[in-house]
C-alpha cells in the first residue's frame, strides 16, 4: 500500500472531521445524517493517519509531493 495523500490533504481531512464531530456534539446535526457524517469523519481520520485513500486508486490520484 503506497501512500497517496499529501500533507495538505491530510490536514484538510482532519479539520473537516473535527468540524463534523463538533457539530454533532453541539446538536447542530443529529439523527441518521449525524451518524453517517460521524462515520465519514472516522474514515477521514483513519485515512489521514495512514496517508492512504483507497478512492484515489481507481482515478490515479496522488497528492503527495515527489522526491526529486
Amino acid at each position: 500500500m503506497k501512500k497517496n495523500m499529501g500533507t495538505a490533504d491530510r490536514i484538510i481531512r482532519l479539520i473537516v472531521a473535527a468540524i463534523v464531530v463538533w457539530l454533532y456534539a453541539s446538536n447542530v446535526i443529529a439523527g441518521t445524517l449525524g451518524v453517517v457524517l460521524l462515520i465519514f469523519a472516522g474514515i477521514f481520520v483513519l485515512t489521514s493517519f495512514i496517508s492512504f485513500c483507497p478512492l484515489y486508486l481507481p482515478f490515479g490520484l496522488n497528492t503527495r509531493r515527489r522526491k526529486d
